[in-house]
């Protein structure tokens, strides 16, 4: 949540209490809704203004820039370096050298970009590894001749005349 809902959600807590101490429930109900009508104004303004957004909400705050911590940035945002890794554990990363840029986010998350090295292999860069022709394997050849397309086709009769002849004085 940003810093205007958090704001706008403890207000509205507090006035929801006062129809149990007075018995004004409509004055209640007209106030819940200015305050939130003023969340709406405030998040449109956001959107609207840039430096109301950085005002209200803040920026990012980069906390490692190529694999190297920012110490003024740990201090800044009252992080240790232990916290750092804790998030960074968390995430699935077990270097800080395997990060390109780590950033503190508004909302307090830890938002990150792994270097070229240390990401994991996406199934679009896997097409691009492999030959065009793996892509379709049904456009793939089975076997390079007619007489062993015919073998595939009859893959089990081979087992079962070599199991008829091998077996066929145990079974009368």
């Amino acid at each position: 949540m940003t810093l205007a809902q958090t704001v706008i959600m403890i207000s509205i807590g507090s006035v929801i209490i006062q129809p149990i101490i007075d018995t004004s429930v409509a004055r209640t109900i007209v106030v819940v809704m200015i305050f939130v009508l003023s969340l709406v104004v405030i998040e449109w303004i956001q959107l609207k203004s840039n430096a109301v957004e950085k005002f209200i909400t803040g920026k990012s705050k980069v906390l490692v820039k190529d694999g190297q911590l920012q110490p003024n940035e740990l201090r800044k945002n009252r992080l240790t370096v232990d916290q750092l890794e804790m998030f960074v554990r968390q995430q699935g990363i077990s270097k800080l050298s395997d990060i390109k840029t780590a950033t503190l986010e508004p909302n307090g998350q830890l938002g990150y970009e792994l270097k070229e090295d240390a990401r994991p292999l996406t199934v679009g860069e896997f097409k691009k590894l492999i030959h065009p022709s793996m892509l379709n394997p049904s456009q793939l050849p089975i076997y390079p001749n007619h007489d062993d397309q015919k073998k595939q086709e009859n893959i089990f009769e081979e087992i079962t005349q070599s199991h008829k002849t091998d077996h066929e004085d145990y079974l009368h």
